[in-house]
């Protein structure tokens, strides 16, 4: 592959189109470069120029030197079947991939997962992705693609508090989960299995998210450091927890819907200890 298709993370260009009427000091960009990782990201990509999908994760797991032990994976189901994976979203990249490229390897790459616009920007991936924002819009558009989604033979993963646990009285758990992957596993018969993923971010993400929510500052300063909170993982052995499948059909009118939402929440946590 030629050098100019080869994907490359330029901060500096980035920072220039962004804020092109704005001086920017020259210290701010370079550590912004170093919390990116952007020299680390470009060696990858060099050394990988054709890596894509699951060969792009796989390699990038093994740069990353991730390994997993899992754990209850004679609950996944291989008769036919569409399945939504319920997962609880501690790291908020990390975990996103590994699990992907588990359920991934498992159903020979039927598989395609809910993302943050973090992961979406890598372009090897793209195919696997389902941005979050893409279907924000109540559009006749996105309406339709999610439509295609829910009724195609992919598998789906998602991440129903839809960002990165959070430190809550001393304990790291997901906020609220949305109930819509319940409407969605009703609406297109899609059975759900739970999936715990054992892990944590660094005391100073789950720090400077509660100060920031002190000040009552919305931007989420915390999720510049992600990548960041990523590279701090490498060389780790996580811990994948998968549970039985729950029919569409217990979900019925004896809950409503943010309710059974919850109560899959709690199913995926009480996986914690076993």
């Amino acid at each position: 592959m030629s050098e100019d298709k080869i994907i490359k993370i330029d901060v500096e260009h980035v920072v220039k189109t962004r804020a092109s009427k704005v001086k920017v000091p020259r210290f701010i960009i370079k550590y912004l470069k170093k919390i990116v990782h952007e020299d680390e990201f470009n060696k990858f990509f060099r050394e990988n120029p054709d890596l894509r999908n699951m060969d792009f994760i796989e390699g990038g797991l093994k740069y990353m030197g991730i390994n997993t032990v899992v754990k209850g994976k004679e609950n996944l189901p291989h008769q036919d079947g569409r399945y939504i994976f319920a997962c609880n979203h501690p790291l908020g990249g990390l975990d996103g991939m590994t699990i992907g490229y588990l359920i991934g390897r498992e159903y020979d790459g039927k598989v395609k997962f809910f993302s943050n616009d973090l992961l979406t920007n890598l372009h090897p991936m793209k195919d696997m992705f389902i941005p979050v924002n893409k279907f924000g819009a109540q559009s006749k558009e996105s309406a339709n693609m999610m439509h295609e989604l829910y009724s195609s033979d992919y598998h789906l993963v998602t991440y129903p508090s839809g960002m990165c646990s959070r430190k809550v009285k001393g304990k790291v758990v997901d906020l609220e989960w949305k109930k819509n992957f319940i409407t969605k596993a009703v609406q297109y018969q899609r059975d759900v299995i739970p999936v715990y993923f054992e892990g944590r971010n660094s005391e100073f993400f789950y720090n400077l998210a509660n100060l920031r929510k002190f000040f009552g500052i919305k931007f989420n300063i915390e999720m510049m450091y992600l990548v960041d909170e990523m590279f701090k993982q490498k060389g780790k052995t996580f811990t994948i927890k998968i549970g039985k499948p729950i029919s569409w059909q217990h979900f019925d009118k004896s809950k409503n819907q943010n309710q059974w939402a919850a109560w899959v929440k709690d199913k995926v946590y009480e996986m914690e200890n076993l």
